[in-house]
């Protein structure tokens, strides 16, 4: 079992920043992909980042050169920089990754980009 939660989310103007954390529980977190997802209001929800247990990060087109996923294995903590944030941002932005083909989730952080 794996337990998601994050943090960070709040209230920014557009051209702002915020840094999400996500804090996982257990022993495999150094061995796990980890993913941040979003989900806006009336949309499916989408991967934004992910990072692989060796560190490697790739970033999707729509936050690309914008969000900055890193991690820190002894924290067992990964971690999202949003910088640039427009609007379109706005969504709950969840943590996820999957273990033995399960997926686990945490409970999300709203994010709202507005003027």
């Amino acid at each position: 079992q794996v337990q998601l939660v994050e943090s960070g989310g709040g209230l920014v103007q557009p051209g702002g920043s915020l840094r999400l954390s996500c804090a996982a529980s257990g022993s495999m977190f150094s061995s796990l992909t980890m993913d941040w997802y979003r989900q806006a209001p009336g949309k499916q929800r989408e991967v934004v980042a992910s990072i692989t247990s060796g560190g490697s990060a790739n970033d999707f087109d729509s936050v690309k050169g914008r969000f900055t996923i890193s991690r820190a294995n002894a924290k067992s903590t990964v971690y999202l920089q949003m910088n640039n944030l427009k609007p379109e941002d706005t969504a709950v932005y969840y943590c996820h990754t999957s273990l033995y083909g399960k997926d686990f989730w945490g409970q999300g952080t709203q994010v709202t980009v507005s003027s």
